[in-house]
Parts: structure tokens; sequence; C-alpha cells
């Protein structure tokens, strides 16, 4: 506290607080700690006329935070990609806010609320299923930030200014500030000019930021595939040149932004954008092969074209469902070449998952409950060609059978699979057990009318028993 008081007292004139009612973005020379200038943005104000925000599309729990803690005479705004949505008439997903409290004094307001976070502290404010993420106004850049040697930021707990915290953000749309109270938008870097010419624009300088956070160029590429924004070519001309950046960064922080790009809206669009950008290999590298494959493409992209639509009508996704359609064809592809050497079909199945799953794991680090999903749908696949005795009753309480079946169906789209057996096991699936036996007794009736005799494991089975191939167990035919 000590700290932030002399910080606030020894601060240059017109630095210290930010002065709404600007018609105009103004500019301010400062220098950061380690005696650099930067060009400070006072904020331009625009009010709800100007924005047309429908604030009945704001999170009742990120109004109560906003309005808890300016009645305690902090600054507090929702802020980020919430305002950014708000703004395209978009109902967020969720609502972060920014203040000036410490993350201390944030917890103290609120019932339920935990301090997390390394590289930055952030406070989690909890309302029964929804969590408002609560950050302090991050400080510029300094030489105490702790970095790797590619310059990518580690630690950086140090707190500042609402203008600091605006230049601390990605691109000029995601750095606007909401006040619902007095429903006005803080705009400190034209990011409302932006969001009307549908441009992404990094704020600083491109390649220093990216350098800060390689992710930055996988979050600018999901932006341009959700919004169906442009990126502005400053920001996008660095991109392959930095690519390998990726690689220093942690696996399950690139698998949290792998999800987040499946489960965008625009999944295709955004796999599509990131391989032109030649950025899959640090975080996909079996894009190529699978994009390259003809009905490996033709599968995923009728699969992402669902995941969209389900996302559009606002329905829960799986993403162990996910990512087994993303890999499926490269499994399929395996498990073939290992039958036509001879393997089991079973074994050959799941050392080619072993295979898929070790090669990807390399760069994203996949939870094992996923892999334990993944490959269960997997392995579901070639017990739906089995439909005899009770093994289709069993199929029907395993845990993963729908998801299996989901997953059958989409390959029969595709011409994958047999589009009968779908549709019988989709029927099969939706009935009682009544019309499921008769279901099975129509298959019994069918091979006996075709002079198949029934079950041909249970012929197998009754021939092994007969002595010479005929008469019965317990001797000849007559």
């Amino acid at each position: 506290m000590i700290k932030k008081f002399f910080k606030r007292l020894f601060a240059k004139p017109g630095l210290s607080r930010d002065t709404p009612g600007t018609a105009t973005h103004s500019h301010l020379q400062g220098h950061d700690k380690t005696g650099r200038s930067y060009s400070v943005h006072k904020p331009k104000i625009w009010n709800v006329a100007d924005h047309r925000i429908d604030r009945r599309l704001v999170s009742h729990n990120a109004i109560r935070v906003c309005e808890t803690l300016q009645s305690k005479g902090y600054k507090a705004f929702v802020v980020g990609g919430a305002v950014r949505d708000l703004l395209l008439g978009m109902r967020p997903k969720d609502f972060d806010v920014a203040t000036d409290a410490s993350p201390e004094q944030v917890q103290r307001l609120f019932r339920r609320a935990r301090i997390i976070g390394r590289r930055f502290q952030i406070v989690h404010v909890m309302f029964g299923p929804e969590t408002i993420e609560t950050s302090t106004f991050r400080a510029l850049a300094s030489s105490s930030s702790e970095v790797d040697e590619h310059g990518r930021v580690l630690r950086d707990n140090e707190f500042g200014r609402q203008d600091e915290d605006a230049s601390r953000r990605d691109f000029t749309v995601n750095a606007m500030y909401y006040d619902p109270t007095t429903e006005t938008v803080w705009d400190y870097h034209r990011g409302m000019e932006d969001l009307r010419a549908r441009t992404l624009r990094m704020i600083g300088e491109p390649v220093r930021r990216y350098r800060e956070d390689p992710v930055r160029m996988l979050r600018v590429v999901r932006f341009a595939a959700k919004l169906d924004f442009r990126i502005e070519p400053a920001t996008y001309a660095p991109i392959a040149e930095l690519a390998d950046l990726l690689k220093n960064v942690p696996a399950s922080r690139l698998f949290d932004e792998m999800l987040k790009l499946l489960m965008s809206g625009s999944a295709m669009a955004c796999l599509v954008g990131l391989r032109k950008a030649g950025l899959h290999g640090g975080v996909f590298p079996l894009l190529d092969a699978i994009l390259d494959h003809k009905k490996g493409e033709s599968f995923l992209t009728e699969a992402l074209a669902r995941t969209d639509q389900r996302v559009k009508d606002g329905k829960p996704l799986s993403p162990g469902f996910l990512f087994a359609c993303l890999l499926w064809h490269l499994v399929l592809e395996d498990w073939e070449v290992r039958i036509k050497r001879g393997e089991v079909k079973f074994p050959a199945l799941f050392a080619a998952m072993d295979q898929v799953l070790a090669e990807q794991a390399e760069r994203t680090a996949i939870p094992r409950r996923l892999t334990g999903d993944m490959r269960e749908i997997w392995a579901f696949q070639p017990r739906f060609e089995k439909r005899a005795g009770k093994a289709p009753f069993k199929m029907l309480e395993q845990a993963k059978f729908r998801a299996a079946l989901d997953f059958f169906e989409l390959r029969a789209v595709v011409g994958d699979a047999d589009k009968a057996l779908a549709l019988w096991w989709r029927e099969f699936a939706e009935t009682d057990n009544t019309h499921r036996q008769s279901l099975l007794d129509g298959l019994r009736g069918n091979a006996e009318n075709r002079g198949e005799g029934g079950d041909p494991a249970r012929k197998k089975r009754r021939r092994r028993r007969k002595p010479n191939g005929g008469g019965s167990a317990t001797g000849p035919a007559e």
C-alpha cells in the first residue's frame, strides 16, 4: 500500500487519474520504470447513444461486482472480450471485471472469492455456477518482470493505472472498458474505430508483444475467424517468423487455447487460419496430415460444422468427442495398415490409438480424462458391426454409447460407415426393449431367409463341437 501511495504521489501531472468526458483521444508522454518513453492515451468516453450496448445482455453478477466495488470508492469496469461482444450485439459467454482495488481488497468484499494465479494474481468471485474473473489494473512491463530467454513474461504482479492496463491488453478491440453504472465505454486505443472497421490491430509493437506472450498469435487467428474480422497487416506480418515461439509455451496452455479454438463456433475457419499463418506446427502438428487426407478433410469438415451449429444453438459440447473427431482418420489409416500386415483387429486398433495420441502429445497435453473418452469412442466403432445375442443390450449400458453412436453416424454421413447400419442402431437406441428384441429377431429371420442359418459365430462354435463336421456332440450324424 505504501509503495502504491508513493507511486501516485509522484506520478506526472495528468497521468494519475483518468478524466471522463473527452470528446476525442488525447495523448500525453510518460516514461516507464526503465526510462523508456511511451504514449498515454486518455480515453474517449462513449455514451449509450454512441455505443448502443443493451444492458440486458450484461451479466447481473458482473454488474453486482462493479457496483459493490464502486460503492467502496474503487473504479470497476466490465472489460475485454465481453465489451467487444456487447458492442457487436452478441451475448458474451463470460465476463471479466477490471478494478483499481488490490486482490486482497476485492476478496474482502465478497463472501465467495478466492485469489488465484502465479503470473498475475486475479480474484474469482463466484455466484453459483457463474464466476466473475476480477483483476487489478496492471502496470506497464518493467525490468523487474520475470521473462525467459525468448522474452516471454513468466511472472508479473505489478499493479498500475487504468491507462497502463489498457496498454497491456493485446488488441485494440479488446481494450475497452464498460461501466454498467453510467453505461459508458472508455476507449484508450481507438478500439471502437477498429471494431467498426472490423479490424484486429495489436496494441504496441507486434514483435515485442508476441514475444511477451506467443499465444497472442493463436488468439488473433481465432478472433479473426470467429468475428469475421481482418487482421491489420503490421499485426499479421511477424507471425510466420515467430511461430516457433509456441514451442516454448507450456503444453497445458496450448491445449486450453486449442479447446477455445474448437469451441469458438468457427472451428474449421480457425484451423484453416492456423495452417495459413504457419502456426499449426507449434500447436497441432498433425493438421497437415488430416486436411491433406481426402476422407479426413470431409469427415472433419462435417464434424466441425455440426460442432459450430451446436455452439450457435447454445448446446453443450464434449471436448473428448471433438478431439476424437479431429484425430480419427489418422487412427483409421494406421489401423488399416496394421490389419493389412496381418495384425488382429482389436489389438491393431488400440495400437493405432497409442501411436496417434503419442504423436500429438509431443506438443499438446490432452488431459488423460479426455484421451480416455476418445479411446472409448474409437473402440466402439468396430463393435457396431456385431448385432448378435445380448451384445447390443450390453452396449447400450456403456457410458460412452451415445457419443460413440453419434460418431458412427457421422462416419456414415461421409461414407466411412454403413448408413443402413447407422439407422438400425439409432432405432435400436431410441426404442423400448420389446421393439429392440423384435429388431434382433428380424435380423435372424433375414439371415435364415438368405440361407445364412443365423448367427455365424454361433454356427462356428456348433461346428467345433461336432466330430468330423457333422452329427451331434455325442455321436455321428445319422
